[in-house]
């Protein structure tokens, strides 16, 4: 955090694969071009997944064919992954105790003394 707003990982990379990161209040332009380019990533994602899991069923599929797609889904899983981390890290921190469990009743209920 800084004192005008958030930091926020950009969804690319700079020189050499480094992160970009961008200090801002959350509502200015470069923030709308992040939000729209992690859409398309994400949008990109899915429709590799499809493709891939057709490939992955034609029993036709070459070796070039799947180290291809295997290559482009590396390459969209890091795209993944930075904006995971990016929006994991604009999250606010819990206000939770720690040392605290709370089970709920569609969970397992811990045995007797535990804790």
């Amino acid at each position: 955090m800084t004192g005008h707003g958030v930091v926020r990982l950009l969804p690319w990379a700079g020189l050499e694969g480094k992160p970009c990161f961008l200090h801002s209040d959350g509502a200015g332009y470069l923030t709308r071009v992040a939000d729209n380019i992690e859409s398309v990533q994400l949008g990109m994602a899915g429709e590799l997944l499809d493709h891939a899991a057709e490939l992955l069923a034609d029993q036709k599929a070459t070796n070039d064919q799947l180290r291809f797609v295997l290559a482009r889904m590396s390459e969209s899983l890091t795209d993944v992954k930075r904006i995971a981390d990016s929006r994991g890290a604009r999250l606010p921190a819990p206000d939770i105790d720690p040392d605290v469990i709370d089970c709920q009743d569609d969970g397992p209920t811990p045995p007797a003394g535990a804790a």
